[in-house]
């Protein structure tokens, strides 16, 4: 349901402007009982967000203000982007950005992303930050980089690439002539308490690769990577009558028994040895259109795997609900390189109420 709503946004392509009437019941209190309450909805996988990141957060939007936005996707999976450059936080709270998320009451999305001053050390342009329509925080997100560096360059802050500060590390996306970007997204992590699952390692790195476990009433095999976020990989005959997305994919993202910090769940069909076709079941977000950090591990699944060769500079294409992403995984620095569209819908201005 939230793909086949998220797509109605992806065919506007004129600017609109206008206000949203926010149904939000936040309540800002500067109290140790209230900074609870306001953050039981955030997620335990954000453990690198300190109290006083939280604090600071909290206080930064009020009730009534008005925030500008941008909404861009990269391939349906749909994002509100935020200008937050001159500010070290983000302007909103997860509870405020899971609202705003809200396809009915809301602007709609598959998650916010916030626009951040880069830290005063090391060598960054910026800084991205982004919360799940679940009010959640990942450490990354693929399609989402995209989009962020479109924003951007629509912005005015146009370059050929831009040095991202994430929760992941160092990002680089890479502005095209053709109008796509492509993204160094760093190495994957193999070793399996690094990604993290508890799934017994099995393979070269202490790796985790089609690792027999049961889940939802069925045996699986399991592939782990992590893109900087945790991903569960498994491999299909048949992606439309082999699984049932709806039950299986909540089922195994929540398994805390395989994956303690939850996971994004791909199901992905070899279509050829160039092409393979994925389901993705994001952690945090339910079904999207596409996951960008879940094409790259796949690949790298893939490939581990012995489903497909290793490609050449061309790459892998991957087909997602929402379109192809292409996905290089380069031998001389074991860097994986993705290469897709980002664009945007709309721009508004949302009253928080």
């Amino acid at each position: 349901r939230r793909s086949e709503s998220g797509s109605q946004y992806n065919i506007i392509n004129t600017t609109i402007l206008f206000t949203i009437m926010m149904k939000t019941t936040l309540s800002v209190l500067i109290s140790g009982v209230s900074m609870a309450t306001a953050w039981t909805s955030q997620s335990s996988f954000a453990t690198s967000t300190s109290a006083s990141r939280r604090i600071a957060t909290s206080i930064a939007a009020k009730l009534g203000d008005s925030i500008e936005f941008a909404k861009y996707e990269g391939l349906g999976n749909d994002f509100i982007l935020i200008d937050d450059r001159d500010k070290v936080e983000p302007s909103l709270t997860p509870e405020q950005s899971e609202r705003l998320c809200n396809r009915n009451f809301g602007v709609g999305g598959d998650g916010v992303i916030f626009a951040l001053k880069a830290p005063e050390e090391g060598d960054y342009d910026f800084t991205m930050r982004i919360y799940n329509s679940d009010g959640s925080e990942p450490e990354m997100c693929g399609n989402g980089i995209r989009c962020f560096a479109q924003f951007l360059k629509d912005l005015g802050a146009d370059a050929e690439s831009y040095n991202v500060n994430t929760l992941a590390g160092l990002i680089i996306p890479v502005m095209n002539s053709d109008g796509t970007i492509t993204v160094d997204m760093g190495e994957p992590i193999l070793d399996g308490p690094s990604v993290p699952t508890t799934l017994t390692p099995n393979s070269e790195h202490n790796s985790v690769l089609e690792q027999t476990h049961s889940c939802n009433g069925r045996e699986w095999k399991i592939s782990a990577v992590s893109m900087g976020n945790p991903h569960a990989i498994i491999f299909v005959d048949d992606l439309e009558n082999d699984i049932d997305f709806e039950k299986d994919g909540p089922a195994l993202e929540s398994d805390t028994s395989a994956f303690p910090a939850k996971t994004n769940v791909e199901f992905v069909q070899v279509m050829a040895p160039d092409h393979l076709k994925m389901k993705v079941w994001e952690r945090g977000a339910g079904p999207t259109l596409a996951c960008g950090t879940g094409t790259c591990a796949l690949v790298v699944a893939a490939i581990r795997a012995g489903k497909i060769p290793r490609p050449g500079n061309e790459g892998v294409r991957v087909t997602l609900p929402g379109g192809d992403l292409f996905i290089e995984w380069r031998e001389e620095n074991n860097h994986v390189y993705m290469t897709g569209p980002a664009n945007l819908s709309f721009q508004g201005k949302a009253l928080l109420k």
